[in-house]
């Protein structure tokens, strides 16, 4: 198992006979998420990826929200993996598609998902993914995202950001330290810290939307291209 998995199903949340693994997250965050990338992806079609998928209970309430959007799940532990298609088969949706084993860190993982998976994405969605890993998990998503993103496609993030080197609040300062401790590679990171990765990969940040318990989204696209 890669260093930077955090595995659920160890929290001690119960677990479904068929596999079905629940985070305490979802059932707080999945409605604000929700709404956010559904303005953002009404009334268009095709595939989207969510990298980091977890349990699988995002994605499902994702793709039931938007039915004329294909859901591609993905994760890189196997209790997760196991877990997503369980919840997938629960849910029984017809634009919910099985997931995909992606490591981040692999630059090419765009190259192996195209194998199997969607050739184009309309919007690839991660959350609270990018600051439990080393900094080269981000390098390797907007590397993919580059070659993955259609014209008109956008990258989504999710979590807690510092901005201009500052945290936003005292408990993700607190979030920060603790997550460095553990482990020095990890830590809450800066908005412009990502804005440059995303730049070297030929992505602007369009939009960032404040979130619920001090968290945002951090919306990218193509350079040059309006914010539409």
């Amino acid at each position: 198992m890669a260093d930077y998995v955090i595995e659920f199903g160890q929290d001690g949340r119960p677990i479904e006979p068929d596999g079905r693994l629940d985070a305490a997250a979802f059932h707080r965050n999945h409605a604000p998420i929700g709404a956010v990338l559904g303005a953002r992806l009404a009334g268009q079609s095709g595939d989207v990826l969510e990298v980091g998928s977890g349990t699988g209970q995002h994605v499902v309430h994702f793709a039931r929200e938007s039915p004329g959007i294909t859901w591609w799940p993905s994760d890189l532990n196997e209790r997760h993996l196991s877990s997503i298609a369980a919840w997938r088969a629960h849910a029984q949706l017809p634009n919910l598609q099985p997931p995909l084993r992606i490591d981040l860190s692999d630059p090419d993982w765009w190259s192996h998902v195209q194998r199997q998976g969607p050739c184009e994405l309309l919007a690839l969605f991660c959350a609270n993914v990018i600051h439990i890993a080393p900094w080269s998990v981000a390098e390797g998503l907007f590397a993919g995202a580059a070659r993955a993103l259609r014209a008109d496609g956008h990258v989504l993030l999710y979590g807690p950001f510092k901005r201009d080197g500052r945290h936003t609040a005292p408990s993700n300062a607190a979030f920060d330290a603790s997550l460095r401790a553990g482990n020095p590679a990890w830590g809450v990171r800066d908005i412009a810290d990502v804005g440059t990765l995303a730049a070297d990969a030929g992505l602007a940040l369009l939009e960032t939307v404040e979130m619920p318990a001090n968290n945002m989204i951090l919306v990218f696209g193509r350079a040059g291209r309006a914010n539409a």
